[in-house]
């Protein structure tokens, strides 16, 4: 167990130093609330009712409405300043015979457990409630807010059992029950030979909850029978470990960002995946054998000028193979990887250069022959 809570307790001039632990904990078959259709969760978010925007809890604070319709605001640092008199230290009040604490006002129980130095005055204190019977009536401070409760003596330890305020205990008004029944005396006897036949030591261990073990049982049967599915993951959302805590999925995370980034725009081709294209300008001597190759063929070269050309213009460059399938739609991307510059500035800036690609080819070509 883990303590909750550190402070001592108070009586006289004997002070006991001890650790608070939660001495109960309710356990049921964890169920959630899903979506029938898809066995989606079933979310709760907290929403502003004025704007409807969502709420973070650093957002939100205390609110007190008056009488009147008027709003208190009041801030985590407000409810600091206010003075708590026990928050380290359970005073003890009095003692008070054990049968005149009304059940109806115990709550939580905790167990207290002494420090090491701390053990023989924590004895003696265990041993005079036991002693006498009686509990002791104490002020503690916890989670920010005085209660008051008992000590009593549970086995061989200290138990600290917070009580309702008074005015907390609403009053059992039942106009009914005030009415005059008569009880003969034959079903009186009657009733008392009932409950004697019933009569026997309290143990709880002998009982279990029912519905609990045949809830069990029935979610058992259905997963032997086949009939589950799987949990179905919610974009956006981590997943969860065995504590509720949220497990980031760090490659999804980081999958998402670059599809935001991106907003929908396909994925642009690695560097040199594309064909006719490489991951810059080629070698200045092997454009200039490709050159000279084109210049060989003049009759093709202005084919290829053409081809060059219009794909400059239309921006389809290096996307795909010329309709043509011969040299002319390769000898047209070469010459535009040769280049080294983005296929968007060559389309604006060597536009106009089309419709003169044939004739300066054929001049070129005509000199070197010469």
């Amino acid at each position: 167990m883990r303590a909750i809570w550190k402070g001592a307790v108070a009586f006289g001039l004997v002070n006991v130093p001890v650790k608070l632990y939660a001495a109960t904990g309710e356990h049921q078959v964890p169920l959630h609330q899903v979506h029938r259709a898809d066995g989606g969760r079933i979310r709760y978010r907290k929403t502003c009712s004025v704007c409807g925007e969502s709420v973070e809890m650093t957002d939100i604070a205390k609110g007190y409405e008056t009488a009147d319709g008027e709003l208190v605001i009041l801030t985590d640092e407000d409810l600091a300043q206010l003075p708590l008199a026990t928050e380290r230290e359970i005073e003890v009040v009095e003692f008070v015979p054990q049968e005149q604490v009304d059940p109806i006002l115990l709550a939580k129980t905790y167990y207290l457990e002494p420090e090491r130095t701390a053990v023989k005055p924590y004895a003696l204190l265990r041993e005079a409630l036991a002693t006498t019977e009686r509990m002791a009536v104490v002020k503690v401070a916890l989670r920010q807010r005085e209660s008051m409760a008992v000590l009593r003596v549970r086995d061989d330890v200290i138990c600290l059992q917070t009580l309702l305020w008074p005015d907390e205990v609403r009053a059992a008004d039942f106009p009914v029950l005030e009415g005059d029944v008569q009880v003969r005396p034959q079903e009186l006897a009657m009733a008392s030979s009932l409950v004697e036949s019933l009569a026997a030591d309290f143990d709880p261990s002998g009982f279990e909850d029912s519905y609990e073990g045949a809830l069990e049982s029935l979610i058992e049967a259905k997963v032997a029978a086949g009939s589950t599915q799987g949990v179905p993951e919610v974009e956006g959302a981590g997943r969860r470990d065995s504590d509720g805590a949220e497990v980031v999925d760090l490659l999804a995370a980081l999958q998402r960002s670059v599809e935001k980034a991106r907003g929908g725009r396909p994925e642009k081709p690695a560097a040199g995946t594309s064909r006719g294209r490489g991951s810059g300008a080629e070698p200045k001597e092997r454009a200039t054998a490709k050159r000279g190759s084109r210049a060989k063929t003049s009759a093709g070269a202005s084919a290829d000028g053409d081809t060059a050309a219009e794909e400059r213009a239309t921006g389809t460059e290096g996307a795909a193979p010329a309709r043509g399938g011969g040299r002319g739609g390769g000898s047209g991307r070469k010459k535009a990887a040769a280049s080294g510059k983005p296929a968007a500035s060559r389309s604006s800036a060597k536009q106009d250069e089309g419709d003169g690609a044939s004739s300066s080819t054929a001049r070129r070509a005509k000199r070197r022959a010469s």
